[in-house]
């Protein structure tokens, strides 16, 4: 029997095994990284560890206007919510018996005025004739002390006329600073005395916040001395220009309190509202992603990790947001490359894999 040669079988064989590997799919081509994306190779980064508690918004100029003089409002300009600019009318009385106290206290200058100039001239001439010796010292004496009162009683007749002048000022109320009128106490003809309140109101301009903290927080605060207001859920964060915190704690609750002062700039904030304030009390690494770059699939969170392959989409757990950066704390390690605009990645994935994007 004749040997078969082995070349005939082997090439028998691997023709067999082509035919039973005919029927399964092809192996994916590997694809290579995208280099027209965007990408950032994410690190851990120093960050202070926070703590956050509820504060509420107050304003630093608040204040109720009280009358300081007797009289009967005939003018309110203003009224409740209405924003009032700073030195602007807001109440005006009668001013009828301070205009008179007025033209009274002027006539009585006049007279002290008259008087006063009398004596002066007097004596003169009485100091001139006693430098000759014509006269006796005490003619001089009294010429002089006569003058003397004549000149205390022109300034009295001054400082009340300055008084009386203030007294009809205080006929025309001014807002001390611009604001929102809060609370009206009187109507138009209603007669008011002294220290009666006539309108309370608030600057929007300046505010501040302030927070309960336990005492166990307080020497970390008091440390690190910074703290943010946070905004729109995190998303936007103001920086204090000032933590003051109280040197006592609330006998009943343990607690401190924690005053913060805003900037002046628009913050979305008003009066009465409450805000989350995030105080440094640590520090901490932690893995930082620009918010642009996640995707949001429903109630699920992910990015696209940028490798050797095609990029992948992958699901993370997300934290708290600093800015336009949120904290990563599962799905993610150090080191790893993201794509920073999902768009542009899924229509790059759509295009190279014949498919809709994901």
């Amino acid at each position: 029997m004749r040997k078969l040669r082995p070349w005939p079988v082997l090439v028998l064989a691997l023709v067999l095994l082509a035919g039973c590997r005919s029927g399964e799919p092809p192996e994916p081509r590997a694809t290579s990284a995208p280099p027209d994306l965007a990408s950032r190779v994410v690190r851990l980064q120093e960050a202070p560890r926070e703590q956050a508690w509820d504060g509420v918004v107050e304003a630093v100029n608040q204040a109720t206007v009280s009358a300081q003089t007797a009289g009967r409002v005939v003018e309110l300009p203003y009224d409740v919510n209405d924003t009032v600019p700073e030195g602007a009318v807001i109440v005006r009385f009668t001013d009828v018996e301070q205009r008179s106290a007025r033209n009274r206290a002027q006539a009585q200058i006049a007279a002290a005025q008259a008087a006063y100039d009398e004596a002066e001239a007097s004596y003169r001439r009485v100091a001139a004739i006693a430098e000759r010796g014509l006269v006796a010292r005490q003619q001089l004496d009294q010429e002089r002390a006569r003058r003397d009162a004549a000149r205390a009683a022109l300034q009295a007749a001054q400082a009340q006329m300055r008084e009386v002048g203030q007294q009809l000022d205080y006929t025309v109320v001014r807002a001390p600073y611009a604001g929102i009128v809060t609370r009206r106490f009187v109507q138009v003809g209603e007669s008011v005395q002294p220290g009666q309140p006539l309108m309370a109101g608030v600057s929007l301009k300046d505010l501040r916040v302030t927070v309960q903290v336990p005492q166990s927080a307080v020497d970390a605060i008091r440390r690190f001395n910074h703290a943010e207001v946070l905004l729109a859920n995190g998303a936007r964060r103001v920086v204090a220009t000032k933590v003051t915190v109280f040197p006592y704690a609330d006998p009943d609750t343990h607690t401190f309190s924690v005053r913060l002062e805003l900037p002046g700039d628009d913050t979305g904030l008003y009066p009465g509202m409450t805000a989350k304030v995030a105080f440094a009390v640590g520090r901490e690494r932690r893995l930082l992603v620009p918010a642009s770059a996640l995707v949001q699939r429903g109630e699920l969170q992910g990015v696209y990790v940028v490798g050797q392959g095609a990029p992948q989409l992958r699901q993370v757990r997300t934290g708290a947001r600093y800015g336009d950066a949120v904290e990563v704390l599962a799905g993610l390690d150090d080191g790893e490359r993201i794509a920073l605009d999902p768009a542009a990645t899924a229509r790059w994935i759509g295009a190279h894999r014949g498919e809709a994007a994901p």
